[in-house]
């Protein structure tokens, strides 16, 4: 069965340049650009932690455990080149279930041209869970980081936030291209995406860059997402009360999966703005009069008992 399931993918999986030897082998054999950086990033998604299979579509699940890994790249300014897939399936449906994961998984590697060079297939009586590596390239010195903002430095991010609960933390697409764009237009000094929130994780990348932080956060983009979601949680709130709502969703919700850049204040790009790092330690909010308040960082966190 594990056979067939193997020949199944490898016959769906079209021809790449990367691959010297793909799917088939104990390991894959890849091309490496001369000149160029690795770029090597990993995420594992799990039934009940993730999503929930029972009520999602699988090859929307397929298309997100690629796309999140996707994001990853993005974020450090890397052309995709390469994945490999491990897939812990439940024994009971895991034949079908494969096809449909590969279904959401394929066409999204056709768009960013990336190369399944192979992977790995268990079964057992638990849930689904997927594990998939990707890597790609860079020029050495290149690639983005979070460790490198500084002060002055003006906050940015692509898109709008908050509310993809509802659906788009499935059917997002990685900032890989609009990374690409900026990596050649813009003065990036620091970066990483949007995964578990806006606020937990501009507080990792002021760690990480041993700053702080302050947000307007009149200028936040709120996705559209965030209103309806508010709308359904708080149907009679008053239009003050529900911008407030889509707020907080767009801080803390997470998986949208936009980029958060920082930015030199000479770049054209600082004119669009949500904030600016600073020496002072913290994440702050920025009133209209110029006072600032200390704002609690808020977001995901996966949790472990002792």
């Amino acid at each position: 069965m594990e056979q067939q399931i193997v020949s199944a993918i490898k016959h769906r999986v079209l021809p790449h340049p990367a691959l010297v030897v793909g799917i088939g082998d104990d390991a894959a054999i890849t091309r490496v650009t001369p000149g160029k950086q690795l770029v090597t990033t990993t995420d594992m998604l799990m039934d009940g932690v993730d999503f929930l299979l029972a009520s999602t579509d699988p090859v929307l699940v397929g298309r997100k455990s690629l796309a999140v890994n996707l994001s990853d790249l993005a974020a450090m300014a890397a052309v995709p080149v390469g994945a490999v897939i491990s897939l812990a399936l439940p024994r009971q449906g895991g034949e079908q279930l494969v096809r449909q994961l590969f279904d959401g998984i394929l066409p999204l590697a056709a768009e960013f041209q990336l190369a399944i060079a192979g992977g790995d297939t268990n079964s057992w009586d638990g849930p689904l869970a997927i594990s998939i590596t990707v890597w790609g390239e860079v020029e050495p010195g290149e690639a983005w980081l979070r460790s490198t903002a500084r002060v002055g430095d003006k906050l940015h991010v692509t898109g709008a936030l908050g509310g993809s609960i509802l659906e788009r933390q499935f059917t997002f697409t990685p900032r890989v291209n609009e990374a690409q764009q900026l990596r050649r237009s813009a003065q990036v000094t620091a970066a990483m995406d949007i995964s578990d929130g806006l606020l937990i994780d501009l507080a990792r990348l002021c760690e990480a860059s041993q700053c702080g932080a302050v947000l307007d956060l009149d200028k936040i983009p709120v996705h559209a997402d965030a209103v309806r979601l508010s709308l359904q949680e708080h149907p009679t709130a008053t239009p003050d009360e529900l911008q407030a709502f889509a707020l907080e969703h767009a801080l803390a919700d997470g998986e949208d999966f936009e980029l958060l850049l920082t930015i030199a204040p000479s770049d054209p790009l600082a004119a669009q703005s949500i904030g600016e790092i600073t020496s002072a330690r913290g994440i702050f909010a920025r009133a209209a009069d110029g006072s600032l308040r200390a704002l609690t960082i808020r977001g995901y966190e996966h949790q472990f008992r002792a």
